[in-house]
């Protein structure tokens, strides 16, 4: 995998990641601009599942915040997957207490991808529990 552009740092925190896939990402000229400028917002943003008029499935990105030439942009981004995958994927995300949260977006080939994880949210406590670790290592490498 390529070096990321953006990571959703919060995410990797507030969640246990389940499972990641990779999908594509359905953008306008400006956004590839922004994305390569390396002018995007991850955090608070997720992924939601929608019906289209054809009654098949397909996954959204929203909230996703990207700074083109005319400003601000966060509307909702179409991600392209296989069929197989997103039949998967929500046969996955059925389980009570997952949901679906972009974690990097990169280049790949040339084309613009999303890491998507199916995670769960962690407890208070582990959360503590990982905060502290953290300050143990750095003062035992001081």
């Amino acid at each position: 995998m390529t070096k990321p552009i953006a990571s959703n740092k919060k995410a990797f925190f507030d969640y246990l990641i389940v499972e990641d896939w990779e999908v594509g990402l359905a953008l306008e000229g400006g956004e590839v601009k922004a994305i390569r400028s390396g002018q995007v917002n991850l955090s608070g943003s997720y992924v939601k599942p929608f019906l289209d008029h054809a009654g098949n499935w397909e996954l959204w990105w929203v909230g996703g915040h990207l700074t083109t030439d005319q400003g601000e942009n966060t509307r909702s981004r179409k991600l392209l997957a296989h069929r197989t995958e997103i039949d998967r994927l929500l046969g996955r995300l059925a389980a009570k207490g997952l949901t679906l949260l972009p974690l990097e977006i990169y280049f790949k080939r040339g084309l613009a991808k999303l890491k998507i994880g199916l995670a769960s949210r962690k407890n208070a406590p582990d959360k503590r529990e990982k905060i502290k670790k953290r300050d143990l290592e750095r003062e035992s490498r001081r």
